[in-house]
Order: structure tokens, then C-alpha cells, then sequence
């Protein structure tokens, strides 16, 4: 879900749940400041009709009131939506330790050191370590890439931003403007999906390929923010998991395992090398690149000429 929907999801329970009498959708539209920002009268209507939706979808209890006037109002009472109390066991406890623990870099380590002591105050014992009862667990999501901040903070404040990135196809970086919507974790690396203004496109862009600062700007959003950004669904067909043909490659043996996890054969060469028969789709060439000199492409040829291209655009760069 766009971090804006769930803010103002967020919103609209708060206003439901605070008032003492039903609201109207004109007081609603009033206090939601993503309502004020809504084009027309239709556009909001639409907006909060699935926002409410949403919400008793979630288990809020939402009643329709209708006054004296024949004016319709909403209300969350809280003795409908009070929930009992919480109560966790040794296991539910070390799980969501667990959770709490995943984020240790970027601004989101304060947020998860707070949970983690309400989880405490629940009665996570103080001593337990959830790194100690499945040492091979490393629940972190790595942070290394300086645009990760201020692009999180563009999307939860939809504030259009500008930067330089370089494709993997290019020698040198390009400016791009974009209203970024979502960021998500595929595969070890953070993709930010959003509304590329130059070219009136949605894109993705692999934030390891930004170069420089990320820049705001003023204004606002030029393009709908959609209800589900599927970021994680875009990079896998650019990075050929919706493949409907085969590709033939030489892999140095003990390397590329997971070119290896994906492979339909795998067929001892010697000297070194394996053949592999793996899934060819949209941007295969781009994962193979990654591999540097231990894959080489057989065929089809056309696979082959793309990834050539790709090593000389890396070598130029």
C-alpha cells in the first residue's frame, strides 16, 4: 500500500473514531488535508467511498447516521472498536522481537528500538536476545545507499524530488524529476517506484544507481498516486522472472549460485565452467552483467549482443 493511502487511512479513523457525533463528508473533506487536495468533488467522493471501504475491510466499525435534516454522517464508536487486551506467549513474543529488530540503520531504528521496549513492557523478557535462538537468522534490511532517507521522507510527505541516475546502459548519469511513491526491498536491493515527470511515465529506478544528493521540490504531484504500487512485481519482469523463453550460458564453476537456483540444467563443462540452461525474459542482460567475468552468454545472440553492450557502457563509465 502507498505510504499516502495509509496515511490517509490513518486520518479518516482518527477523525471516526475522536468525534462524539456523526461527521458529515463536507466536515470530513474539511479536516483530511489529502481530501482538500482532491480535484473535484467526484475525485473525493470516489476517494472516500474506497477509503471507508478500506477501513471496515480492516475491521473498523463504521456507523451511518442520518439526521433530522436528511444529512448523512459517519462515526467509529470506540466501545465498538475497543480491542481486548493483548496478551503474548514466549514464541508470539520472539517473533515479533524478531520484527522489531529488522530495522537497525536509517531513520526507522528509533521506531523499531521503541517497539521493541513496548513489546517488553507486554512481556518479552528484558535478557531475551532473538539473534540467540536462531543464529542463523539475520533479520536486517540493509541501508547503505545515502538517497534511501530523504526519498522515504519524499514519499510520506508526496514531495516531487530531483537526481541523477545513471542506467545501467549508460556511460553517465542523467537528471531525472520524479514524484516518488513507494520504495520496497527486492532481492538485497531498494527500488523507488513513482511518476517520472520528463517522461510521463510511471518508472522504477534501482537506488544503488542514483549518483549524488536527492534534491526536493516545491509543489505538488502532478499525476494519481495509485491505491497499490508494485514495485516488487515491475523489477521482477525487468529482471526476467516472467521468462518465456531459454538462454545458454557458460558459469565459472563455484560462482553465480543464484543463476544456479533458477537453472532447468546444469551440465559439468571442466576446465572451470558449467553450461546452464536458465529462464530468458525482459532484462535478463541486466542481471547477467552483474556477474561479471564469470558468465558468458552462448545464446540466443541476441542476449549475448545485449550484455556486450551493457560491459562496454560499464567499462566506458
Amino acid at each position: 500500500m502507498a505510504i499516502a493511502k495509509a496515511e490517509r487511512l490513518m486520518n479518516l479513523a482518527l477523525c471516526l473514531l475522536g468525534t462524539r457525533r456523526p461527521l458529515s463528508k463536507r466536515e470530513l473533506r474539511e479536516s483530511i488535508e489529502a481530501y482538500l487536495e482532491a480535484g473535484s468533488d467526484d475525485s473525493f467522493n470516489r476517494m472516500f467511498e474506497r477509503d471507508k471501504d478500506d477501513l471496515r475491510e480492516l475491521g473498523l466499525v463504521i456507523e451511518t447516521v442520518e439526521n433530522l435534516d436528511g444529512e448523512v454522517g459517519y462515526l467509529a464508536r470506540r466501545d465498538s472498536n475497543r480491542l481486548p487486551p493483548i496478551t503474548l506467549d514466549a514464541e508470539e513474543a520472539a517473533a515479533l522481537g524478531l520484527a522489531a529488530k529488522v530495522w537497525q540503520q536509517a531513520r526507522l531504528a528509533g521506531a523499531a528500538s521503541g517497539a521493541l521496549q513496548k513489546l517488553r513492557a507486554a512481556g518479552l523478557p528484558e535478557d531475551f536476545d532473538p539473534y540467540e535462538a536462531h543464529g542463523a537468522l539475520e533479520p536486517r534490511i540493509p541501508v547503505h545507499e545515502a538517497a534511501f532517507e530523504p526519498l522515504m521522507l519524499a514519499c510520506r510527505d508526496r514531495r516531487p524530488v530531483a537526481f541523477d541516475y545513471r542506467k545501467a546502459t549508460a556511460a553517465r548519469p542523467e537528471p531525472r524529476h520524479v514524484e516518488p511513491w513507494a520504495l520496497e526491498c527486492w532481492r538485497g536491493h531498494w527500488y523507488l517506484a513513482g511518476w517520472d515527470r520528463d517522461r510521463g511515465a510511471e518508472r522504477v529506478f534501482r537506488l544503488s544507481r542514483i549518483t549524488g544528493k536527492v534534491r526536493s521540490r516545491s509543489g505538488r504531484f502532478t499525476a494519481e498516486v495509485p491505491d497499490v504500487v508494485t514495485v516488487r512485481e515491475t523489477v521482477a519482469s525487468w529482471a526476467g522472472e516472467t521468462a518465456d523463453r531459454s538462454a545458454s550460458i557458460r558459469l565459472r564453476t563455484g560462482a553465480g549460485y543464484p543463476l544456479r537456483a533458477k537453472a532447468t540444467s546444469v551440465r559439468e563443462l571442466g576446465d572451470g565452467w558449467d553450461e546452464l540452461e536458465i529462464p530468458y525474459g525482459h532484462g535478463l542482460d541486466a542481471w547477467l552483467v552483474e556477474f561479471g567475468p564469470d558468465v558468458v552468454v552462448l545464446e540466443p545472440a541476441e542476449l549475448r549482443a545485449d550484455v556486450v553492450d551493457r560491459l562496454r557502457a560499464v567499462a566506458k563509465g
